[in-house]
């Protein structure tokens, strides 16, 4: 047996979508260094092969797989593609998503509405598709979602399509249970990411991506049902839930909206 063989036996494997920056970049610098062995989904491969490099980690150790994860088909792809050359995964990690804000009462943010969920809720879907048999079949594996709180100004689009993934993963928890699978519901507060920097409200708590991916392996790794990065913010979300609608909403008024495509971030 050779030295690839050799690490395809030993080494666990995940699955990450939207791998190229943020907090996909971050879960995978996190489970490399604990040895594990990578598939990275993203549409920008050269920028993931570039990271890859920059790590160290060769070929024996890390696959990257283009995808657009709007594309059913090819997020498939992808992970047949992973399950012929590396494997079943261990844990599958539904990363990839937009972020963006809407006015419903313009015609064409209703596309880009359209996309916020493509990318968010089918997109993840697509990508436990095609582990779910095989996973079954093994009777183990995890599967991954990110999901958000409660709704806010502007943020229709995407808080609507993270609290569709905070159902889904709960309805496929209970289905996957008795197969011995589980399915996390990741909700991270404010990251400091790509997809944050325009904010135009306040941040509490905002984290790294490199501490949001220390805690969120944790988790992971305890099969946690659902949990709330950092633990400061999961006090928030509490609150938030438990608020009735009408203080709710005097609570978040006045909040600024976030930025549409084509505005100015701040």
């Amino acid at each position: 047996m050779n030295q690839e063989q050799l690490a395809r036996e030993r080494s666990p494997l995940v699955f990450i979508t939207g791998a190229s920056s943020g907090i996909g970049q971050a879960l995978a610098a996190a489970y490399a260094s604990q040895g594990w062995r990578l598939a990275l989904v993203a549409r920008r491969v050269e920028v993931v092969q570039q990271w890859l490099a920059e790590q160290g980690l060769g070929p024996e150790r890390a696959a990257v797989y283009a995808a657009d994860v709007q594309d059913t088909d090819a997020v498939i792809a992808a992970a047949t593609r992973c399950l012929i050359e590396q494997g079943l995964p261990a844990v599958v990690i539904a990363n990839a998503g937009i972020s963006v804000g809407i006015d419903t009462a313009d015609r064409a943010d209703l596309e880009v509405l359209h996309e916020l969920f493509a990318t968010n809720v089918l997109g993840m879907a697509a990508t436990f598709h095609a582990f779910i048999r095989p996973m079954r079949l093994a009777r183990k594996g995890t599967l991954v979602g990110v999901a958000a709180i409660r709704g806010l100004p502007g943020h229709g689009g995407y808080c609507g399509s993270k609290a569709a993934v905070v159902a889904y993963c709960e309805s496929l928890r209970v289905e996957l249970r008795a197969d011995g699978l589980q399915v996390v519901t990741l909700v991270p507060g404010f990251v400091d990411t790509p997809l944050t920097r325009g904010n135009r409200y306040p941040m509490p708590f905002l984290i790294s991506p490199q501490m949001f991916a220390k805690r969120a392996l944790s988790l992971i790794a305890r099969g946690r049902r659902f949990a709330v990065v950092p633990r400061q913010m999961a006090w928030v979300v509490v609150v938030l839930r438990l608020l009735p609608g009408w203080l709710y909403d005097r609570v978040i008024a006045g909040r600024g909206r976030k930025h549409r495509r084509g505005e100015p971030p701040n």
